[in-house]
């Protein structure tokens, strides 16, 4: 986002996202803490998905990029994080991710590192 973008926030509650083909693409920022990861993270492998069924078959959704943001107490329990990394890593440009840990006293495996900021 940039100073003055328009942006619409979702907090609770029944949520989901299903863009239809023909729909404008959307640049999406997901914000998560702990286990509120679980619905976000079904929304990041249905895009995910989409981006591997519009790259084998060029079908006709046009997705825009994914910010992740997730927060926990130490990276033992950022759920999911080697799936979130392996998005990343298949998706390159397309999903992102930024951990956020608050009370991590060990150690950061190297795999994490460039994506963890806090402490």
């Amino acid at each position: 986002c940039t100073l003055d973008s328009e942006v619409a926030l979702r907090v609770g509650g029944d949520f989901f996202f299903d863009p239809q083909p023909g729909d404008s693409p959307v640049n999406l920022v997901l914000i998560a803490g702990g286990v509120g990861i679980n619905p976000l993270f079904s929304i990041l492998l249905h895009i995910a998905d989409l981006h591997g069924y519009q790259e084998g078959k060029g079908n006709r959704h046009k997705l825009g990029t994914v910010k992740l943001y997730y927060s926990a107490k130490n990276t033992s329990e950022l759920l999911f994080k080697k799936n979130i990394l392996g998005l990343m890593k298949a998706f390159p440009g397309k999903i992102t991710c930024c951990f956020h840990v608050t009370q991590q006293h060990s150690q950061i495996c190297k795999e994490l590192q460039p994506h963890i900021t806090g402490k």
